[in-house]
């Protein structure tokens, strides 16, 4: 219901609770109850919510997103159940999924920030603080991290949003978030449209501002001791020196890609990949427009189609230069360690 009851637990019975009521409400069936502040010793995947994922699997899903995550062995019995068929994102909903973040973001591939249980497990004035912890702490690790719940809530009933709602999409882009999302505005609002709508304008305008780039550059993460890193960090330096028109990343797993689209350059990255689930998985990332292509023999293969799909999509022209990067011997995942500065012709 819109007014959610607040009650207080008085007495506990073998199979029942007795409550007071603090604020009243409408309550109805098949509603969720938070507990704030319990970490409950319970599985965050029921027997039901097992036969759906079975379900959702055999049918080809690309993610699933896994809800009142509280610690990180909850990630490790879904990662059990999911194997490679699906990737795995950790919905942060609970103080106990807070605090152990950093594990549970290392163990699955993308975060979502659940502001709306999150906001009832926790005083709302403290949700603000914890988002730009979460969308921080991804960056640094290279995770996506989605942004998510009552973003324009008022939508579901109005054509308009109200101004602090376009003011918190806008903050969640300019912090670095990879997505925003829609949920009830889409799933049962009566102008899911114009929502969409009004969502992609707002990421545009904040986009293109003059100052973006700027803020994105105050949260730069360190770069790791690693080749992966140094490369995305050299990309960064070269769009900013030289008037680059596109990243084209060769990759297989997408690591390289996540790593590029962590240091959040001006110049979008086309990730080529043979893998179809790779190049789903990448269209979550910052900046990150993926294409499946084939195989790759060599780096002067690699070159060739970089420059002949980065024409085709319209992401570079004649005279336009163009980064190509990707890892000798190509096949080998997480490799990347060769960079060329092109010029298509």
């Amino acid at each position: 219901s819109k007014k959610k009851p607040l009650v207080i637990v008085t007495r506990k019975l073998p199979d029942a609770i007795e409550t007071r009521v603090v604020a009243g409400g409408e309550l109805s069936d098949r509603k969720g109850v938070n507990v704030p502040e319990a970490v409950l010793e319970l599985s965050p995947l029921t027997e039901k919510d097992r036969r759906d994922l079975t379900f959702g699997l055999e049918l080809g899903v690309d993610w699933v997103a896994l809800s009142f995550v509280q610690r990180p062995q909850d990630i490790h019995e879904a990662r059990e159940l999911i194997g490679d068929r699906a990737f795995l994102m950790a919905k942060i909903e609970k103080p106990s999924a807070v605090q152990h973040l950093r594990e549970i973001a290392r163990l699955c591939d993308a975060i979502m920030v659940a502001r709306g249980d999150l906001g009832v497990e926790v005083p709302a004035e403290n949700v603000p603080r914890i988002q730009k912890n979460i969308v921080r702490t991804c960056r640094q690790l290279g995770r996506p991290v989605v942004v998510a719940t009552q973003m324009l809530e008022s939508m579901r009933f109005s054509p308009a949003p109200t101004r602090a709602e376009v003011t918190d999409v806008a903050n969640a882009v300019a912090e670095g978030a990879d997505a925003v999302m829609l949920s009830a505005e889409t799933a049962s609002g009566d102008y899911p449209l114009e929502a969409v709508s009004m969502m992609s304008k707002i990421i545009r305008q904040v986009e293109s501002g003059p100052d973006f780039q700027a803020q994105l550059d105050v949260n730069r993460p360190s770069a790791e001791a690693t080749l992966s890193d140094a490369i995305s960090c050299a990309i960064r330096r070269i769009s900013g020196i030289l008037p680059v028109a596109v990243l084209v990343n060769y990759t297989e797993s997408g690591r390289s890609s996540l790593r590029a689209s962590r240091e959040r350059p001006s110049t979008p990255i086309l990730s080529l990949t043979p893998s179809i689930a790779t190049a789903r998985k990448l269209t979550v990332a910052w900046g990150v427009y993926s294409v499946l292509d084939a195989p790759m023999r060599d780096m002067e293969q690699v070159c060739a189609n970089a420059l002949e799909l980065a024409r085709a999509q319209g992401m570079a022209s004649t005279g336009d230069t163009v980064i190509v990067t990707a890892g000798v011997p190509l096949g080998q995942p997480g490799s990347t360690n060769s960079l060329r500065i092109e010029t298509l012709n």
